[in-house]
């Protein structure tokens, strides 16, 4: 399954001449790894940054840090700011961002470990999707990249 998504997503990048950029969090640095391992992604992946610090994402992606103590690093408003903030740098088509609390610590009552925010800028769209995954830590982090993927390609096949 996995597999078919980095294909298509792949394939439609190529076919539609658009870049990719890619600004992480929770998912330390695999799902640029899962856009890039097929030969010729270096047409359309531009940049991936692995912003897993809160200092990282002011400093690196412009996050201001108001918006941080405000909303916590998990949020929908952080992951857009991220999406934007690595499209504009990277001078990208597609900005891509994900945040979230991949455990076995860092929870809380309102964002409970699997709590993750994956967003999209660009190509005249602005998302942001909030979901609840299960499972350990590495399985987190999986499953956040393949929703990105799915995002993605959602997004590519309705253009």
């Amino acid at each position: 399954m996995a597999q078919h998504v980095i294909n298509q997503v792949h394939k439609f990048l190529l076919k539609k001449g658009l870049t990719v950029a890619i600004a992480e969090s929770c998912t330390g640095g695999l799902l640029s790894s899962l856009l890039t391992q097929i030969s010729g992604s270096s047409k359309y992946f531009i940049l991936g940054a692995v912003t897993y610090s809160n200092k990282a994402k002011k400093s690196l992606l412009g996050v201001p840090r108001r918006l941080i103590a405000q909303e916590g690093a998990v949020s929908q408003q952080v992951a857009q700011q991220m999406a934007e903030s690595i499209r504009k740098i990277a001078k990208t088509d597609i900005g891509i961002a994900t945040t979230g609390i991949a455990g076995p610590t860092g929870g809380s009552k309102q964002k409970p470990v699997g709590t993750v925010f994956i967003a999209l800028n660009g190509i005249n769209k602005k998302i942001c999707e909030r979901f609840h995954f299960t499972g350990s830590r590495s399985v987190i982090r999986k499953k956040t990249a393949l929703a990105a993927l799915e995002l993605l390609r959602n997004i590519l096949l309705s253009r």
